[in-house]
C-alpha cells in the first residue's frame, strides 16, 4: 500500500470513528459535568452520595467479579486437558464448548426460569415443592446463566494462548523434576496469562454492563436496569448521565488496573512452538476421566437452551409443577412466525445488520490495509482503535447514541423540520443509531478477520499484479479479496449474526414497536400475559438456530483463529 493511500485512509478511519465513537462517549461524560452552560462536579457527587446508586453499582460490580472468577474456573482446566490429553471424543467435546454462545443469556433466561423456577422442573422431578433454587435476589441466577454464556470466550483465548507456548519449556521443567501440577503453575500459567487476561476483560466489561439478563431475572437492583428505568429522563435529569459516566470510568479503569497486573506479566520465548506439543493419549477409565470435565459442563451449559426449546413447545399453561410440559404444540412458532411484533421485528433486524455488515465490510477491510500492508508508524495506533469498541460497555455506546439523538433533535433551525425528526430522533426512527451502534460495537470482528487473512496471505502475489501493470484497485479486486474470502465470510458472519442478536443497543434505542429488532421483540413479548412467555421462547429457538450456523461456519473458515475475535 502506498504511504500516500495508507495516510489518507488512517485520517478518514480516525475522523469517522471519532464521530461514531468519541462523540457519543464525550456526549455522556458532559451531560454529567456541564449542566445548564456551567461545569458541576455535584451529579457526579450525587451518584455517591444516592445509596441507591451506590448499590446498584456495588451489585454490578459483584456481578462482573462473579461471573470472570467463574468462567476461569469453568474454561482453565477444560483447556488445559484439551491441551495435555487425546482421548475418545475429544473433537466432539471441543466442539460442544462452544455450544452456549448460540444463545444470549437473557433468552435463556427464559428457560432457566422453567426449570430452576419454584414451580419448574427440578423442583417436579425430586419432588422440593417450591424450593426457589435461584435466590430471592437472583444474583445466583444472574451469574450463573451469564457465566454458562460467557466463558467459551475465556475458553478459546486459552486454547489459543497455549497453542502458542513452546512445550521446549515444559520439557525442560519435566526433566529437571518439576511435577505436571507445578508446571503449570509456574511455567504454563505465566504464559497463558496475556490470553487469559485478553479473555477475561471482555467477559468482565460485558457482564459488568450486562442489560437483559437481569431484567429478565427480575434484578433490578443493579447499575445496568438503573440507567435503563431512567430513560424517560434522559433530556431532564443529569443524574443518568453521570450514572452512566461513572460506570464507563469503573470500565476503563479497572481495565487499566487488570492490564497493569497481570496484562503486562508476559514472559518472553526464543521460538514460537518449536516442538510439537507431547499430546498424552488415553484409554479405557483414564479417557473417561478427562471427559467428564467436558461433559458436565456441557451437560450445565446447555440446560438453559433446553428450557427455551421445551418452553417454545409447551402449550400455554401446561408446563406447571410438571417436569415436562404435560401439552405440546407447535402453535407457537406459528404465532411466532404470524405475530405482528415478531415478523416486523425479524424484517427490522435483517435490514439494521445487514447495513452494518456493509458499513464494517469497506472500514474493516480498509484498517487491515494499513495494519498489515502499510508501514506507516501510525499502523498499530489504528489497530488499537478499531479495538476500542470491544473494551467499552455496550450500554454505555447505546446512551451515547441517545444522549446524540437528543442533542440533534434539539438543534435550532432543523428541530422545525418535519424530515429531522425521522432521521434523528430515535423515539421516532431509531434506524440510523442503530445501525450505527451494530456497525461500531462489531467492527472488531470485520477487522480481526480482514487482518488474519492478509497475514496468511504473501504480498508477493500483490506485487507481480503490480509488476505486470495492475493498478492497486484490479489488484484488490482480482488478487487480494479473493485469496482473503474465507476471512471475510467469516468476519461478515460474525458481524451479522451478532448484529441480528445484539441486546443493549437494542432495548435502549428501539422505543417504537414499528422499529423493534429480535432481541427487543423477545424482550417485550416475555412482558405479555399469557402466550408471550411460549411465542419469546419460539423466537428465541430460531435466534440459536441462526446462530449455531453462523458459528459452525464462522469455526471452520477461521478454525483456532476464531479465539482472535473475541479479544481486547
Amino acid at each position: 500500500m502506498r504511504k500516500s493511500t495508507a495516510w489518507f485512509v488512517f485520517g478518514a478511519v480516525t475522523a469517522l470513528l471519532s464521530v461514531l465513537f468519541f462523540w457519543p462517549l464525550g456526549t455522556v461524560i458532559s451531560g454529567g459535568f456541564w449542566v445548564n452552560g456551567k461545569f458541576t462536579l455535584r451529579y457526579l457527587i450525587g451518584v455517591f452520595e444516592n445509596p441507591i446508586y451506590v448499590e446498584g453499582l456495588f451489585n454490578s460490580l459483584k456481578i462482573a467479579l462473579g461471573t470472570t472468577l467463574l468462567a476461569m474456573v469453568v474454561a482453565l482446566p477444560l483447556a488445559w486437558i484439551a491441551n495435555q490429553f487425546e482421548f475418545r471424543g475429544k473433537a466432539a467435546f471441543s466442539a460442544l464448548v462452544l455450544v452456549p454462545m448460540i444463545l444470549p443469556p437473557f433468552v435463556g433466561a427464559i428457560g432457566f426460569q422453567q426449570m430452576f423456577g419454584a414451580y419448574g422442573m427440578i423442583n417436579a422431578l425430586f419432588g422440593l415443592g417450591a424450593r426457589d433454587w435461584l435466590g430471592g435476589g437472583q444474583y445466583a441466577g444472574v451469574v450463573l446463566l451469564q457465566t454458562l454464556s460467557l466463558y467459551p470466550i475465556l475458553y478459546l483465548n486459552a486454547v489459543a494462548a497455549l497453542a502458542n507456548i513452546d512445550p521446549a519449556m515444559e520439557e525442560a521443567a519435566a526433566n529437571l523434576g518439576c511435577t505436571r501440577l507445578r508446571r503449570f503453575f509456574r511455567i504454563t500459567l505465566p504464559l497463558m496469562m496475556p490470553g487469559l487476561f485478553a479473555g477475561g476483560t471482555l467477559i468482565f466489561i460485558w457482564s459488568f454492563t450486562e442489560l437483559g439478563t437481569p431484567l429478565i431475572m427480575n434484578y433490578t437492583r443493579c447499575a445496568s436496569v438503573q440507567i435503563y428505568d431512567s430513560l424517560k429522563e434522559i433530556g431532564s435529569n443529569p443524574f443518568p448521565y453521570a450514572l452512566v459516566t461513572v460506570m464507563l470510568a469503573a470500565s476503563v479503569g479497572l481495565y487499566a488496573v487488570s492490564r497493569r497486573l497481570f496484562g503486562g506479566r508476559a514472559y518472553a520465548m526464543q521460538s514460537k512452538a518449536s516442538t510439537q506439543s507431547a499430546v498424552r493419549t488415553l484409554s479405557g477409565w483414564r479417557g473417561l476421566l478427562a471427559a467428564l470435565p467436558f461433559a458436565l459442563v456441557t451437560g450445565l451449559a446447555l440446560l438453559p437452551h433446553l428450557g427455551v426449546v421445551l418452553t417454545s413447545f409447551a402449550a400455554p399453561g401446561s408446563w406447571y409443577q410438571s417436569v415436562l410440559p404435560q401439552t405440546f404444540t407447535g402453535g407457537n412458532y406459528i404465532e411466532a412466525l404470524g405475530h405482528d411484533m415478531t415478523v416486523s421485528s425479524i424484517r427490522n433486524s435483517l435490514l439494521f445488520s445487514s447495513l452494518a455488515v456493509a458499513f464494517d465490510i469497506v472500514v474493516g477491510i480498509a484498517i487491515a490495509f494499513v495494519v498489515v500492508r502499510s508501514k506507516i508508524r501510525l499502523r498499530g495506533v489504528l489497530d488499537a482503535l478499531s479495538m476500542i469498541p470491544l473494551a467499552v460497555p455496550g450500554l454505555v455506546m447505546a446512551f451515547g447514541f441517545l444522549a446524540v439523538s437528543s442533542w440533534l433533535s434539539n438543534l435550532k433551525g432543523f428541530a422545525d423540520a418535519d424530515w429531522w425528526p425521522r432521521l434523528v430522533d430515535v423515539r421516532t426512527n431509531p434506524t440510523l443509531f442503530l445501525v450505527l451502534a451494530y456497525s461500531v460495537r462489531r467492527l472488531p470482528y470485520m477487522v480481526r478477520s480482514a487482518v488474519a487473512g492478509l497475514q496468511q496471505t504473501s504480498v508477493t502475489f500483490e506485487e507481480a499484479a503490480w509488476n505486470l501493470g495492475a493498478s492497486p484497485a484490479k489488484t484488490l479486486r482480482r488478487i487480494t479479496l479473493p485469496l482473503i474470502m474465507a476471512n471475510l465470510i467469516a468476519g461478515t458472519l460474525l458481524t451479522f449474526a451478532f448484529s441480528m442478536l445484539e441486546v443493549s443497543d437494542s432495548l435502549m434505542l428501539a422505543q417504537q414497536a414499528d422499529y423493534m429488532p429480535i432481541t427487543k421483540a423477545i424482550f417485550e413479548l416475555f412482558q405479555l400475559l399469557g402466550t408471550g412467555k411460549y411465542v419469546a421462547a419460539a423466537l428465541g429457538v430460531w435466534a440459536m438456530a441462526f446462530l449455531t450456523a453462523t458459528l459452525v461456519g464462522s469455526s471452520l473458515l477461521l478454525g483456532k483463529k476464531l479465539g482472535a475475535v473475541f479479544r481486547v
